[in-house]
């Protein structure tokens, strides 16, 4: 079992009280784009045996979303962190860093 904690309003709390919303830093085509990079977006997700980084929402309490890193094979939880931003925070990613050797962040295009 997943243990997350909102970073919008500080709960801590089992999956169940959280919502997943797939994929995190995905780059989104807006209007006037190919109809390959649609298809890519809505359907080439990552499912990588590791480190994920991915958007959950406090369904149960706030009802605000947030980003999640995690490891996908040791259930281990990095770190949570604001939607809004554009890649992890520096501490997360030395956590990861620390605990999975030869991780390095890449941005998503």
């Amino acid at each position: 079992m997943l243990i997350l904690e909102c970073p919008c309003c500080g709960v801590t709390g089992e999956e169940t009280e959280f919502a997943g919303g797939g994929e995190a830093h995905l780059k989104r085509f807006g209007p006037g784009s190919s109809d390959d990079e649609f298809h890519t977006y809505l359907f080439a997700k990552e499912n990588p045996k590791g480190v994920h980084f991915e958007r959950w929402r406090h369904a149960n309490g706030c009802g605000k979303w947030f980003l999640a890193a995690r490891n996908t094979m040791t259930l281990e939880v990095y770190g949570t962190y604001s939607a809004q931003t554009t890649e992890p925070p520096q501490d997360i990613k030395d956590k990861i860093s620390a605990k999975v050797p030869g991780w390095s962040w890449r941005e998503f295009s």
